[in-house]
């Protein structure tokens, strides 16, 4: 058993651990994020991802994205020991911790994400990333090179600018999904200048290149579709972020409102919003991936118009 002399990282395993084993978490069930671990513990956010990598050493409880922490199938506590590091610092390498950084944004959010945070997910020292990454807005952008290196193109393109622009579009959704915090790094007018995301606009602006369009009118093509695609996934983020924040699902949170829309669609003020509304029995949900694919549709029938030729922007 963990006493009080053991440090705090090792308390709470202890804690975790007994859980499991009592039948308390069951294989499936979420187990305390290192949000809630530091509320309830009064520990630092890289505390509490030492202590969630030291359960997932033994097996206990694995990471699924956008989930969290859960426990793992099949898991068997194991009797409490001391650990030490379980990666040598002379085996980290600058990739191992840009993964183990976007494993730990991808589940936690990039505002759980600290070099402390990423040195005890590797089980190194927490001096020792700074070695390899200079700050950890170095690291965020090594972080964003390496998710927008995972959507990748064919080397023959499908036929017309069309199905280009469409698969380019749903190459960085799948990006984007993948990893909502990486929406939200920088605003259009700041873009990031990494070489996996040119991979993207040099896709996109292939697309347009040899239908008379003129550079200006290319870029700004470019600039909003991917503007499209970012805006949209940015609530992928935050509703992580809101629901993190109040506890509640969106649709729990929702459910909460339902008063307030009563109150709008009896009040004969909005006539429309309420005929629209009403039409939906069972209520409406919004569903980001449909909203994608619908939108995407209308808003290249917008470019055909300029790419195919009916309309000139002025420049």
């Amino acid at each position: 058993m963990a006493g009080d002399t053991d440090p705090p990282y090792l308390r709470i395993v202890t804690e975790i651990r007994r859980r499991i084993r009592d039948g308390e978490l069951a294989p499936g069930d979420r187990v305390p994020s290192t949000r809630q671990i530091s509320r309830e513990w009064g520990v630092a956010l890289a505390t509490a991802t030492k202590a969630l990598t030291t359960l997932g050493l033994e097996g206990l409880v694995e990471a699924r994205p956008r989930i969290g922490t859960v426990v793992a199938a099949g898991a068997t506590p194991v009797p409490p020991k001391r650990r030490t590091p379980t990666a040598p610092e002379h085996d980290l390498t600058r990739e191992r911790i840009v993964r183990a950084a976007i494993e730990i944004a991808d589940i936690e959010g990039l505002a759980a994400l600290t070099m402390r945070g990423v040195a005890a997910r590797l089980g190194v020292a927490a001096m020792a990333p700074y070695r390899y990454v200079t700050s950890k807005d170095d690291l965020v952008l090594l972080m964003a090179d390496a998710a927008f290196g995972e959507g990748t193109y064919p080397a023959t393109p499908p036929h017309g600018w069309r199905a280009r622009l469409e698969l380019g579009a749903h190459t960085l959704w799948t990006v984007f999904r993948r990893h909502p915090w990486l929406a939200q790094l920088s605003p259009l007018t700041r873009p990031l200048m990494l070489p996996n995301l040119m991979v993207h606009a040099e896709w996109a602006l292939s697309a347009l290149d040899g239908h008379g369009l003129n550079p200006a009118t290319m870029l700004e093509l470019h600039v909003l579709l991917y503007s499209y695609v970012q805006g949209i996934a940015i609530n992928l983020e935050q509703e992580a972020q809101a629901e993190a924040a109040t506890g509640l699902t969106e649709d729990q949170w929702m459910d909460r409102q339902a008063d307030a829309v009563q109150a709008i669609v009896t009040s004969a003020r909005y006539p429309v919003f309420t005929k629209v509304v009403g039409a939906f029995t069972d209520g409406y949900d919004l569903r980001l991936d449909e909203l994608f694919a619908f939108g995407l549709g209308p808003l290249l029938d917008g470019v055909a118009v300029i790419v195919e030729g009916s309309s000139t922007p002025r420049h």
